[in-house]
C-alpha cells in the first residue's frame, strides 16, 4: 500500500480527488478520516500532531524555579492521539511513503514528525516527500511524478525554533507571572517575538504620549476663470526659500488672511504640465498580500486563514512566501485565458489585447514559492469574504500582467498684488497654488481597483490670466503626533527588523491581543504591555532586543542552509536566557511591584462614590466581572457588569460620575456598556412591568412575570419572587420594549415588539417563551453559540462538518466529530453535549 501524508485533512482529501481522478472513497481509521483507490490511502493530520514539553515534574509553577526550565529535558509526545493512532496503523501495511505536507519550515517539520511516527513501526520502508506551490492539478501530479527527500536541515530549523519558543517563552513567563502573583488564567505571557514587538509598540505610545503639538495656519481661496473655478493654497518661501503652506505665526496668518479677504482679482503667474508614468504593483508577498488586505477591512490573521482556505482549496498559491518574482516556468497568457469566460472576462480581454504582456517583478527573488497568485481554477463555492480575498488575489495578478497608467499632473501659480508679511512665492504679495492631475491612461487601475485613482481638476488657464478671487478662509490647524502602527504596517516593520517570519508575525499579533498586552484596531498597548517592556529594559532588555531575536531567525537560517547545527544554535539560545536571569533574579521583588502596579491602572474606572478610593474592575472567584473598590474590605461598594464579554476600559469618561466607560469584548457581540454607575442608576429608576404569570410558580405562590431592567445594563423577562424564583427569558439588550395587546394562545403573555431607533423594522419579538430559542439565534448568529464554550469560529466548523443546531450536537458521536474538527478533543464534545442537555 502507498500512504500520502498531508499536513490537514482537506488537503488530504483534494489531493486524493486529483491523483484519483475523483473516484477516491473517504473511510474512517480510528475516528480519522483517510481517503483511498487502488492501493493507495491519504491522511490528513491536524498541522502538528506531537508536541514538545517539559516532563511532568516540571509542571509546579510554585515547586520550580523559573530559571531551572533553561536547562531542563524537553520530551516529545502525541497531542492529537487518534491522529497519530491512524497514522501508526496505516503504516503498519505500508511499502512506500510520501509526505505531502507544506513546503516550508513548520511544514517541513510536520513532514519529519509524520516520518518519525512512521519510523517508529516500520524503520525500513521507503519515505518521499512531495513538495508543490498550489494544489492544482498539474502541480499535484508532477509533484508526485517527480518526488524528492525530506530535507531534515529545513525540520531542525523548525524544530530549533519549537524548542527556543518553548524555553524562553515557559521560563520568562512563569518568572514575570509569579513575580506579580498573576497564576491560572491570568497569567503574564512573553515570548521571544512578542517582546520585541511588544517594545515597537510601547515606544510608538510613548512618541504619541510626549508629542507636544504645534499651531499652524493654512489659507485657501476660491480662484474663477472663463473655464470655471478651484480651490487654492496660499504658500510663501521658508527661510531656506522653499514652498511652505502651514503658517507657523498667529498674527501673520490673520494679516494674510484679512488680505486675502480683500482681495479681487489674482493673475495667473505660473502654468506647468507634466505627464508621469504610474508603475503596477509588484507581486503579492505575504506581507504585501496583508497590508492589501487590510485595506478592505480584515485582520492580519484573518486575512491569512481565509488565504489558507484558498490554497486548500486549490484556488491561490502557497500564502506564506517572501517571493515577489514570478518563475519563468509561469506563462501569464495561459494563466489570463483561463479566466476569460469568467466573471473576470472583461479585465482579462483588455490585457490579452497588449502586444506583450511582461509581469513586474519585485525587490527579493527565493525558490521556494512562487508570490501569490490565483491558480486558474474558478471558485463556486466561496462565502463573501473569501471571494472578497480571492478577487483580490486574481486581480494584483491581473495588475502585475497590465501596462503602466499615465497621468498629466498640472501646477498653476496665482499671485494677488499687495504686500505679503511672509516671503511671496511668486513676485510681490500674495501666492497662491492649486496642484492638479488627470488619468490620461488607466493603464492597471483599470483592472485593480484598490490603488487610488482619483483626480483632481484644475481648469485650463493660461499666464497671464486674469482670476477672480472669493470665498477665502483660514483653518486653525495643530501638527500631529504619529500614527499608531496598523496591523499590517506591524507585521513590514517586524520584517524590516528582522522580527518573526512571514508565517509568524500575525500570530503574533493575534497573541498579543489574547494576552491582553494590546487592545483595539490599530493595536494600542495597555498598561500590562508598558508594564513588561519597562520592567525589561531596566533588568533584563535581551527580553525585547530586536537584535537578539533577529539573531536567532539568522541562526534558525543557518540551520535550514547546513551551516550550523540544531544542538549549536539551541544551545547558545539556553545560554543567552541563562545571562537574562541573571539580571532578572536580583530584581524579582521590584519586577513584580512595577507589573502589580500597572495591572492595577489597567483596572481603574474613576473614584469610589462612598470613600473615594479607586473602582477597580476585578473578577469573581466565579469567572464573572464586576466593579469593586479598593478600599475593600473596609468598603464594600460594588457594580455589576454585564454577564457577556471581557471588559475594556474605554478614554471616555461619564461626565456626570467621573468613571471611565467599559466595553465588552466579545468577538461578534462587542458592544459598549458605557458608565456602569449609570447603568445602575437607570435600572433602579425603572419600574418592572408585569406581562403576565410566572410558568414555574405562579400556581403555588403566585409569581408573576415581568419586564426588566438590571444593574448590568442586561434586560429580561423574569418572575417577581427573585430569588426564591430565578425562573428568567434574556431580552435585547438594545432597542425600546413594546408590549402589545396580541396574546399568546398557549402563554397567555403579551407579543413583544423591539424597536431599535433605527431605519430597520420592528423586530417581532412575539411570546418571549415560545420566541426564546429564535431571540438566542438572532443575538448569537448560531443555535450553537448558546451552548458555553462555543463560539463564533468553533460553531462554523461544526456547522462544516454538518452539526447545525444543538439537536445534532447531542445526536453526534463524540469521537468522529472530534476527528472531523480541527482542535477539538471528544472531551470537550462530551462537555458540550452535557451542557446542552
Amino acid at each position: 500500500m502507498e500512504l500520502i501524508v498531508t499536513e490537514k485533512d482537506n488537503a488530504a482529501r483534494r489531493i486524493a480527488d486529483i491523483l484519483s481522478d475523483g473516484t477516491a472513497d473517504a473511510e474512517r481509521v480510528n475516528g480519522v478520516n483517510v481517503y483511498g483507490w487502488g492501493g493507495t490511502r491519504v491522511i490528513g493530520l491536524s498541522g502538528h500532531v506531537v508536541g514538545v514539553d517539559f516532563p511532568p515534574e516540571y509542571d509546579d509553577w510554585r515547586d520550580v524555579e523559573p530559571h531551572e526550565l533553561i536547562d531542563a529535558p524537553i520530551d516529545t509526545q502525541p497531542t492529537q492521539e487518534g491522529i497519530v493512532a491512524a497514522l501508526r496503523r496505516l503504516a503498519r501495511d505500508a511499502d512506500r511513503v510520501v509526505i505531502a505536507t507544506d513546503y516550508d519550515r513548520e511544514g517541513e517539520l510536520i513532514g519529519k514528525e509524520a516520518f518519525d511516527l512512521i519510523r517508529e513501526v516500520d524503520e525500513h520502508v521507503p519515505v518521499d516527500r512531495a513538495r508543490f506551490s498550489s494544489i492544482t492539478d498539474r502541480e499535484v501530479i508532477e509533484a508526485f511524478e517527480n518526488p524528492g527527500s525530506i530535507d531534515f536541515d529545513l525540520a531542525a530549523a523548525g524544530e530549533a525554533r519549537q524548542t527556543i519558543d518553548l524555553v524562553w517563552g515557559a521560563a520568562l513567563t512563569r518568572f514575570l507571572s509569579l513575580s506579580a502573583g498573576q497564576l491560572g488564567e491570568d497569567f503574564i505571557s512573553v515570548g521571544r517575538v512578542q517582546g520585541p514587538t511588544l517594545k515597537l509598540l510601547v515606544d510608538r505610545e510613548r512618541e504619541i504620549q510626549a508629542f507636544d503639538p504645534e499651531d499652524y495656519w493654512e489659507l485657501f481661496a476660491t480662484l474663477t476663470g472663463d473655464e470655471g473655478a478651484f480651490e487654492a493654497q496660499y504658500f510663501y518661501l521658508d527661510e531656506e526659500g522653499n514652498e511652505a503652506r502651514r503658517v507657523w505665526d498667529g498674527a501673520a496668518a490673520e494679516a494674510t488672511d484679512e488680505s486675502l479677504a480683500a482681495a479681487e482679482d489674482a493673475t495667473v503667474e505660473e502654468v506647468n504640465r507634466r505627464t508621469r508614468s504610474d508603475e503596477p504593483p509588484a507581486p503579492f508577498n505575504t506581507t504585501q498580500f496583508i497590508r492589501a488586505a487590510s485595506g478592505l477591512g480584515y485582520s492580519a490573521q484573518r486575512a491569512m486563514s481565509i488565504a489558507e482556505e484558498l490554497y486548500t482549496a486549490g484556488y491561490i498559491t502557497y500564502p506564506r512566501t517572501d517571493n515577489t518574482v514570478y518563475p519563468e516556468d509561469l506563462e501569464p497568457e495561459e494563466l489570463l485565458e483561463s479566466f476569460r469566460k469568467t466573471f473576470f472576462g472583461e479585465s482579462v480581454e483588455e490585457l490579452l489585447d497588449q502586444d506583450e504582456i511582461e509581469p513586474t517583478e519585485g525587490d527579493e527573488e527565493t525558490t521556494d514559492h512562487p508570490p501569490i497568485h490565483p491558480t486558474g481554477e474558478m471558485p463556486t463555492d466561496l462565502d463573501d469574504d473569501e471571494w472578497e480575498v480571492f478577487e483580490l488575489v486574481v486581480r494584483r495578478f491581473f495588475a502585475t500582467c497590465a501596462p503602466a497608467a499615465t497621468w498629466e499632473h498640472l501646477r498653476v501659480v496665482a499671485g494677488i498684488a499687495g504686500e505679503s508679511p511672509l516671503p511671496s512665492g511668486g513676485g510681490r504679495g500674495l501666492s497662491l497654488k492649486a496642484n492638479g492631475k488627470r488619468l490620461l491612461s488607466a493603464g492597471y487601475h483599470s483592472v485593480y481597483p484598490y490603488s487610488s485613482a482619483d483626480e483632481t481638476i484644475v481648469p485650463d488657464v493660461e499666464t497671464g490670466d486674469e482670476l477672480a478671487v472669493s470665498e477665502s478662509h483660514l483653518d486653525a490647524k495643530e501638527t500631529q503626533p504619529p500614527r499608531r502602527y496598523g496591523q499590517s504596517r506591524l507585521i513590514e516593520t517586524m520584517e524590516s527588523m528582522g522580527v518573526g517570519t512571514k508565517s509568524t508575525r500575525h500570530n503574533t499579533i493575534e497573541k498579543l491581543y489574547d494576552r491582553n498586552y494590546v487592545e483595539s484596531d490599530p493595536p494600542r498597548p495597555t498598561q500590562l504591555a508598558h508594564a513588561v517592556v519597562e520592567a525589561a529594559e531596566e533588568f533584563a532588555d535581551l527580553i525585547v532586543s530586536e537584535q537578539m531575536t533577529a539573531q536567532l531567525e539568522e541562526d534558525m537560517r543557518a540551520i535550514a542552509d547546513g551551516e550550523k547545527g540544531f544542538d549549536e544554535v539551541t544551545e547558545e539560545s539556553r545560554e543567552l536566557l541563562g545571562r537574562v536571569f541573571e539580571d532578572l533574579t536580583d530584581s524579582r521583588e521590584e519586577v513584580g511591584d512595577h507589573l502589580r502596579n500597572s495591572m492595577k491602572a489597567d483596572k481603574i474606572l474613576g473614584p469610589c462614590p462612598e470613600c473615594g478610593e479607586d473602582l477597580l474592575v476585578r473578577k469573581s472567584r466565579y469567572g464573572s466581572y464586576f466593579v469593586g473598590c479598593d478600599g475593600y474590605p473596609d468598603c464594600e461598594y460594588t457594580l455589576p457588569l454585564p454577564s457577556t464579554g471581557k471588559p475594556l476600559i474605554l478614554d471616555e469618561e461619564c461626565q456626570e460620575h467621573g468613571l471611565n466607560h467599559v466595553k465588552m469584548l466579545a468577538g461578534r457581540k462587542t458592544f459598549v456598556h458605557g458608565c456602569p454607575l449609570c447603568k445602575a442608576e437607570e435600572a433602579d429608576a425603572e419600574e418592572d412591568r408585569i406581562i403576565g404569570e410566572c410558568p414555574e410558580c405562579n400556581e403555588e405562590e403566585g409569581g408573576e412575570l415581568a419586564v426588566k431592567q438590571l444593574r448590568s445594563g442586561s434586560r429580561l423577562v423574569g418572575c417577581t419572587r427573585y430569588p426564591d424564583c430565578d425562573y428568567s427569558l434574556p431580552l435585547p439588550r438594545r432597542g425600546e420594549i413594546e408590549v402589545t395587546d396580541e396574546l399568546c394562545d398557549e402563554h397567555d403573555l403579551p407579543h413583544l415588539v423591539v424597536h431599535s431607533g433605527d431605519d430597520d423594522e420592528p423586530w417581532q419579538l412575539g411570546c418571549p417563551i415560545c420566541n426564546y430559542r429564535e431571540f438566542q439565534a438572532r443575538d448569537v448568529g448560531s443555535e450553537l453559540e448558546t451552548v458555553e464554550g462555543i463560539g463564533e469560529k468553533t460553531a462554523e466548523k461544526l456547522e462544516s462538518v454538518g452539526i447545525e443546531d444543538i439537536e445534532g450536537l447531542k445526536q453526534a458521536d463524540p469521537e468522529e466529530l472530534a476527528a472531523g474538527v480541527d482542535g477539538v478533543g471528544a472531551g470537550t464534545v462530551r462537555d458540550w453535549q452535557a451542557k446542552a442537555d
